[in-house]
C-alpha cells in the first residue's frame, strides 16, 4: 500500500512530463495511419462490496465519458478490421468485461445500452448455469453473484456481443491436456450459444497473463472457428499486428494509470507480443 502511495503521484508526474511528447507522437501516428487499437477490460462495476476487481459506477461512467471525447468506441469486430487493414488513422478503443457479475446489470450495462456504447461481455458458462460464485471471490470471503441466464439473454437481445471465458474460469496455462483445454474453450462457446441462441465469436483467457495462455489454447480457439481471443496483460494492438490475438488494457480505477495507458506510454509501445500466430495457425 505504501509503495502504491508513492508510485501513483510519480506516475502522474511522469504522465504530465511526457504529455507534449505523447501528443506529438500521436499526431505522427495519425499521419502515418498507425494509430493503435486499444481494448479495455473491466470485471465488476458496483458501489457495494468493493474489491480489487471492482470499479465504482461514478468512476466507470467518468472513464467512458473521457473516452467518448477522445476516441471512437467500436466493436471488437471493427477493431480487428482496422488492425488487419494495416492502417488506422483514428484513436480507437473497444470495451470488454470479464467473468460475468450480476452487479453489472444494475447500473453499468443499462447505462452503456442507453448511450449506444458497444461492448463485449465475456462470461464463464458454468457459473451462469449453476449460480455458483467465482473461486477467487470465495477465497476473499466475499462470494458475489454471477450473471443469470436471463440477464445474458436480455443483453444478447439488446445487441451485446457475448463472449466465452471458459466453463469454470480455468487457468489454461496450467493445463497440459488439449482435450481439457477444448472442453473449457469450445464447451463454453457451445454452452453460451445454446443459452442465448446466438453465435459466440470471441474468447477471453481467464487471468490473461502470459503464464495463463498457451499455444495449445490458441490453436484450439483458432480451429474452433472463433474470430479472436483476448489476453489481459496490457498492450497495444498496432495496425498490421495479429488481429486474432487482441491485447487488452485494464480499466484501472486510478486515473493516473488509466490515462497513462490510454495516451500511449512510450515505454510500453514496443513491448514484445506474446505468441506467434505461425505457432497455432500452421496446425490448422
Amino acid at each position: 500500500m505504501l509503495l502504491d502511495n508513492i508510485k501513483t503521484p510519480m506516475l502522474g508526474l511522469y504522465y504530465l512530463a511526457t504529455l507534449p511528447q505523447r501528443q506529438y507522437a500521436a499526431t505522427q501516428r495519425e499521419a502515418r495511419c498507425q494509430v493503435p487499437v486499444m481494448v479495455l477490460f473491466y470485471h465488476r462495476v458496483a458501489d457495494e462490496n468493493p474489491n480489487g476487481w471492482t470499479i465504482s459506477n461514478a468512476r466507470f461512467q467518468a472513464q467512458v465519458e473521457w473516452l467518448q471525447k477522445r476516441f471512437e468506441i467500436v466493436t471488437l469486430e471493427e477493431g480487428q478490421r482496422r488492425i488487419a487493414a494495416e492502417q488506422n488513422d483514428r484513436p480507437t478503443v473497444c470495451i470488454t468485461f470479464d467473468d460475468g457479475y450480476a452487479d453489472n446489470c444494475t447500473t453499468a450495462i443499462p447505462w452503456l445500452l442507453d448511450h449506444d456504447i458497444p461492448f463485449t461481455y465475456f462470461v464463464a458458462s458454468n457459473h451462469v448455469q449453476s449460480g455458483e460464485p467465482f473461486a477467487h471471490d470465495i477465497q476473499c470471503g466475499q462470494p458475489l453473484a454471477p450473471n443469470t441466464a436471463l440477464q445474458l439473454r436480455e443483453m444478447a437481445k439488446a445487441g451485446v456481443e457475448i463472449g466465452a471465458h471458459t466453463r469454470t474460469h480455468a487457468d489454461l496455462g496450467e493445463m497440459t491436456s488439449e482435450k481439457a483445454i477444448y472442453d473449457e474453450i469450445v464447451g463454453s462457446k457451445r454452452d453460451l450459444e445454446s443459452l442465448i441462441d446466438r453465435p459466440v465469436r470471441y474468447f477471453a483467457f481467464p487471468f490473461g497473463l502470459p503464464e495463463n495462455l498457451s499455444t495449445a489454447a490458441f490453436r484450439v480457439a483458432f480451429q474452433a472457428g472463433l474470430w479472436g481471443v483476448c489476453s489481459a496483460y496490457g498492450g497495444y494492438n498496432l495496425p498490421g499486428d495479429d488481429s486474432f490475438h487482441l491485447q487488452r488494457i485494464h480499466g484501472d480505477p486510478e486515473w493516473s494509470r488509466f490515462r497513462n495507458w490510454l495516451t500511449v506510454d512510450p515505454r510500453k509501445l514496443s513491448r514484445k507480443r506474446e505468441f506467434n500466430p505461425k505457432d497455432y495457425r500452421n496446425h490448422f
